[in-house]
């Protein structure tokens, strides 16, 4: 079987499982807000998926988006994507040839590295998962990997998987590196709802700084697919010019992003402190399991990574007994070919009975995975 059925098979398997509990994707599971779900009814109801939408976005959207960024229209536009992957697409895609070369961190998250080698780019990877760097990319670090070859420096910031955030300080050295090579700072900025403090690398690089910014995390819409790329309206000038989608996103999708935005200040609050419930939950059962360990807490995402090398167990056995009980979480592998071994990944944005499961289960799973022998196939 192909690869691209086997994982597509794979993907149908979970989502056609009743009852999934989905701990591995970083998709938000708690109930969304009643105003969100009254705006998707709404347009259903009104029958505005006949027409396409404006190709750029909603206006109203846009404006929101640049206010929940704190971005001004005079230095900042917006170009909703069909989810933050399409957002991706289309910069790697335009800026991306044969002779420059895309530098992002492993681990990170790998699609934009696909999209760069498609367009011709030569990848850079900057290995981050070292506790001696806080498990984040360093200012010597990334002064060392660019030269005047580098057309785009990529920074998932929170990371994911590792949750770690960035300072305003390193995200502004950052930005001058990016400056003086010419090159672009892609910014993406998924997780930065979930994090203490997040600084913006628009706010002092506004000429190249490309913010990538998703709907699917802090509001839960991932199978809508609404997402957004923020850049100089010069830049957006450009990206609008032959993207995958020019006839617009989701009407319905949209209708939802207006309604989390206008709600976010009142919503969101409580589902960061209920996620973060979780990851307290989950680092004390942890604690109580010899040879497993949380590599950053608290995360600065919807995520914590947990550390099952010194358990004497794979992460892939892990997944697999896991997924035998209902509870999806991924493997290390996903993000990392050189560091996967040594981790999986658990998504915290859950339900609290899901999060308390996951919990109780750790001691008999990490026992059950160490019997685990046969090479599994995980996507």
């Amino acid at each position: 079987m192909r690869k691209f059925e086997a994982r597509n098979r794979y993907f149908d398997q979970l989502v056609n499982t009743p009852g999934l509990k989905w701990m591995g994707q970083n998709t938000n599971h708690f109930t969304p807000h009643p105003a969100v779900v009254d705006a998707m009814l709404a347009s259903i109801k009104a029958e505005e998926f006949h027409a396409y939408a404006p190709p750029a976005g909603l206006e109203e959207l846009r404006t929101l988006i640049l206010d929940d960024l704190g971005l001004h229209p005079d230095k900042a536009s917006v170009l909703v994507t069909d989810g933050a992957v399409e957002a991706l697409y289309i910069v790697c895609r335009d800026l991306c040839a044969p002779g420059v070369n895309f530098v992002t961190t492993d681990p990170g998250w790998k699609w934009p590295m696909s999209f760069a080698k498609a367009s011709g780019a030569t990848t850079v990877e900057i290995p981050i998962y070292k506790p001696e760097n806080g498990y984040k990319l360093t200012i010597a670090q990334l002064e060392a990997a660019v030269n005047d070859q580098t057309r785009i420096i990529y920074l998932v910031d929170p990371n994911n998987p590792l949750g770690t955030c960035h300072t305003a300080e390193e995200i502004a050295a950052f930005a001058e590196i990016a400056r003086r090579h010419k090159a672009f700072f892609v910014h993406d900025c998924t997780y930065r709802h979930f994090a203490d403090k997040h600084f913006l690398a628009a706010h002092v690089y506004p000429e190249g700084a490309i913010t990538i910014y998703s709907f699917s995390k802090w509001l839960g819409l991932a199978g809508l697919r609404i997402g957004a790329v923020v850049a100089h309206p010069d830049l957006i000038e450009r990206f609008s010019g032959a993207p995958p989608n020019n006839l617009g996103s989701s009407i319905v999708a949209q209708r939802a992003a207006v309604a989390g935005l206008k709600i976010k200040d009142q919503w969101f609050p409580d589902i960061n402190r209920r996620q973060r419930r979780n990851q307290a939950e989950i680092l004390k059962a942890t604690q109580r399991v010899p040879g497993l360990s949380i590599v950053n807490y608290p995360s600065q995402a919807n995520l914590l990574v947990l550390e099952c090398i010194d358990a004497g167990i794979t992460p892939e056995a892990l997944c697999h007994v896991y997924r035998e009980q209902g509870i999806m979480i991924r493997q290390g592998l996903y993000h990392t070919p050189t560091f996967g071994h040594r981790f999986v990944k658990v998504s915290t944005t859950v339900p609290e009975a899901w999060a308390d499961a996951f919990c109780e289960l750790l001691p008999a799973m990490v026992e059950k995975a160490r019997s685990v022998e046969q090479e599994l196939s995980l996507f």
